[in-house]
């Protein structure tokens, strides 16, 4: 794991590195608890993370500040700064926004998909189908996301897919690696990426693709909502894709 300093000076001096001390702070503190660095609920410390940067404070309260408006912090006050904490009550409307986006997102991409990405998504689809074996839920999450990466990925709508980007960085930093809780989801996950992938190498129509990509994400959404005994789960739709 990198150091606070090693993080920082990568964050300054990455490619497409942010050019103004709030640009790299907002990079800075985002990339901290989209990769759990920082836990939901945890506080945010403008004083602590300026001296991780070596800026002032001015450019972290800015990028705290952008943060908030986009769903990754909380500001109460009398506490302060903390990340944004998992809402089951919200959950569902997260999921589904990612659902319905990621699905058009997909369907737009499938005729961009390569061979090239077919391949490297079954490949990954195998390694998941290994993490079921090996009970490792946290490693088949982060495969699952590389997984719908390279689909989404090659979305033509660049700004689609930036609404994509952001709604999947959202919803990992709301919540656990859903198979910890529904293991048997897993597999069937797995084989429906693999349903997925022969739609898409089929030449089905991106209606089609869109219809079975936004049906295998709600899902996983139910089956993960009904496990923790959350009512809201019934009143998210599950569009069955066409025969």
């Amino acid at each position: 794991m990198k150091s606070a300093k090693k993080r920082a000076a990568h964050v300054e001096a990455g490619p497409g590195a942010p050019r103004s001390k709030a640009d790299r702070a907002y990079t800075y503190i985002r990339q901290l608890v989209i990769e759990g660095q920082h836990t939901p609920g945890q506080r945010l410390v403008i004083e602590h993370l300026a001296r991780e940067m070596d800026v002032s404070v001015v450019p972290v309260r800015e990028a705290i500040r952008r943060l908030e408006a986009e769903g990754y912090v909380t500001y109460t006050r009398n506490v302060g700064a903390t990340v944004t904490s998992i809402d089951l009550d919200r959950y569902p409307e997260t999921v589904e926004t990612v659902a319905v986006l990621e699905a058009v997102a997909i369907g737009l991409a499938a005729a961009h998909v390569t061979t090239k990405d077919i391949k490297a998504a079954r490949a990954l689809n195998e390694r998941m189908r290994a993490c079921i074996d090996a009970m490792d839920p946290q490693r088949f999450t982060a495969l699952n996301h590389e997984f719908h990466k390279i689909l989404y990925g090659r979305c033509p709508n660049r700004h689609l897919l930036n609404m994509v980007v952001k709604e999947w960085d959202l919803l990992a930093t709301t919540r656990k690696s859903a198979f910890s809780f529904i293991p048997e989801r897993a597999i069937g996950s797995v084989a429906e990426h693999e349903q997925l992938l022969q739609l898409i190498e089929s030449g089905c129509s991106a209606e089609e693709v869109e219809a079975f990509a936004r049906h295998h994400r709600m899902k996983t959404a139910r089956s993960l909502l009904k496990h923790l005994g959350n009512e809201m789960a019934d009143d998210m739709t599950v569009v069955e894709p066409a025969p």
